[in-house]
């Protein structure tokens, strides 16, 4: 299986990688969704995708946070309301950003923040799952960067 990084980039002047997500970006402090940016993204890209994902959730899947579509190859930051930019449904089946909320002393939580260069795009709004499932194979490149939350 060939592996899909090169020079493609996410960050977020919000949230330091590797570092506590301020709580206002949390669904208790306030739910502001957070600035993301990029660059890199190869030849080809048709669009961008992004996802947050949780995979320390105590759920089968973890849980879903974010799954936004669409977003123009060359965009070097998240706009919400640009032309084509659909956001799809996050863990609780609602179309929008779901802040970090881990259950009580559940201890530190992974936020994982994942951009995808897509050489196709996405029909629809799909889950994370049906994402991954339908869209591996035109995922050119992807980078992620990761935040951390508990309560």
């Amino acid at each position: 299986m060939a592996l899909f990084v090169d020079k493609l980039t996410i960050s977020s002047p919000d949230i330091q990688p590797l570092a506590p997500i301020p709580a206002q970006f949390s669904a208790d402090g306030g739910n502001t969704t957070p600035r993301l940016e990029f660059s890199g993204a190869p030849e080809g890209t048709v669009e961008l995708a992004i996802i947050c994902h949780d995979p320390d959730a105590p759920l089968p899947d973890g849980f879903t946070h974010w799954t936004v579509y669409g977003i123009p190859a060359d965009a070097t930051s998240l706009d919400l309301a640009a032309a084509g930019v659909k956001v799809g449904p996050n863990g609780a089946g609602q179309a929008s950003w779901y802040g970090p909320q881990p259950p009580f002393g559940h201890g530190v939580h992974h936020y994982y923040f994942w951009v995808y260069a897509l050489n196709r795009a996405v029909t629809g709004v799909p889950t994370r799952e049906e994402f991954l499932a339908d869209y591996s194979d035109a995922i050119i490149e992807q980078a992620r960067f990761v935040g951390t939350f508990q309560r």
